[in-house]
């Protein structure tokens, strides 16, 4: 299998883990051998819930019988994607009530930026260094780390880029600003949570020269930090959301949310003003309308906090310098990128899942699914600290 795929499918890095795996059911992963890996990765923060949730796995099968994809987005009625967006909608702010519902998160990404210009009708953007909203030309154009992006550009002109938690750097936010785009927790670049009244400031200072702020709730969205969406812990109202990733309970999609007088300028002049073939398709909704009724009617979200507690209980080793993050959206920090590499691939070999950060390279991610147990992550951390004393040694 190893072969094929390395002949067949396009690869990312020259060195992919390579796992072949068989089926995966709760916390558990499971490779052709039989193997069992705890996971604390839940697919980079997407299995919300973990693999193969009765909950959703049953509502893909409903609707799979019913029907699949019948029309482009937004022509005809169907059900669970409206169900999908009514119930996002009563969960957020007032002035949040109206979802596009997208393929992934960064064509959401596309498509909040290209609203926050359509309704300004400015083309400045704002956005921060090490951020990251996505592969694609419009998301690399606001993700602030130019390792990634010098080998594509030019890419979309306009950008400026500011430090997140850096005050003094908000005053680059003019009236040349259509909109100001930052992650609620910074994602690639170590999770990086916003101090002192950060996005209340930038969202202040937004508010002085009528610039829209856009928050990238892809990892931060959907109970991973106790809240359904990040910004509830942050005394702060975007004027859109950016969503992904864990909303799709392991399934493909995105969404970007705003004020219906905001949505409508994607109506007319020009008509069409973003379209998609397969977003709000209705198997996905399903699954995500699975996945956010869950999340929603029990404690989940409480719970990540709790269980974030546990999780820095038990994470005290001397190669752990810090733990940054807010809920099951943590990262463990040791002193060097190649501590961090051992460490994953240490962990992997003994049947536990971790992953690496996109522009940290001391961090270990750990954003495992939400319903983990808690002996669960005791029996990981366990993992990880018997590796850690490994590393330690040598």
């Amino acid at each position: 299998m190893k072969a094929d795929f390395l002949k067949h499918q396009a690869q990312t890095t020259s060195h992919p883990l390579a796992l072949e795996i068989s089926h995966a059911k709760g916390s558990y992963v499971y490779d052709v051998a039989g193997k069992s890996y705890l996971d604390f990765v839940a697919g980079v923060s997407a299995n919300s819930l973990g693999h193969n949730h009765p909950k959703v796995s049953e509502a893909i099968k409903k609707q799979v019988d019913l029907y699949t994809h019948v029309m482009v987005y937004g022509e005809f009625i169907q059900q669970p994607s409206l169900d999908l967006c009514k119930l996002l909608a009563a969960q957020l702010p007032a002035s949040l009530s109206s979802v596009y519902l997208t393929n992934s998160g960064t064509e959401a990404t596309e498509g909040a930026i290209k609203l926050a210009k359509r309704f300004t009708k400015r083309s400045g953007m704002i956005a921060a260094k090490n951020a990251y909203h996505g592969n694609t030309q419009g998301a690399m154009s606001v993700s602030g780390a130019e390792g990634q992006n010098r080998a594509f550009r030019p890419l979309v002109p306009g950008v400026q880029f500011i430090s997140f938690n850096d005050s003094a750097d908000l005053q680059k936010i003019t009236r040349e600003t259509a909109g100001v785009i930052l992650e609620t927790i910074q994602g690639g670049a170590g999770f990086v949570t916003p101090q002192n009244d950060y996005l209340a400031k930038v969202r202040k200072r937004c508010d002085e020269v009528g610039a829209l702020l856009l928050l990238d709730e892809i990892q931060t969205g959907i109970g991973r930090t106790g809240k359904l969406f990040g910004f509830e812990n942050y005394n702060v109202v975007p004027d859109i959301i950016i969503a992904g990733k864990g909303l799709g309970g392991g399934m493909p999609i995105g969404a970007f949310i705003a004020s219906k007088t905001l949505m409508d300028c994607l109506k007319e002049k020009p008509a069409l003003g973003h379209i998609t073939t397969f977003g709000g398709h209705p198997l996905i909704a399903a699954a995500a309308l699975a996945t956010l009724k869950e999340v929603t009617t029990s404690n989940l979200m409480e719970e990540s906090l709790r269980k974030e507690k546990l999780f820095r209980s038990l994470l005290t080793h001397p190669e752990v310098l810090e733990i940054r993050g807010k809920g099951l959206m943590l990262a463990a920090l040791v002193k060097s990128s190649e501590i961090a590499s051992q460490v994953i691939l240490k962990c992997m070999d003994k049947g536990l899942l971790l992953f690496w950060l996109l522009f940290e390279g001391r961090a270990i991610r750990i954003t495992p699914p939400l319903n983990i147990s808690d002996n669960e992550i005791r029996l990981g951390c366990k993992i990880l600290l018997e590796v850690l004393d490994e590393v330690l040694s040598n």
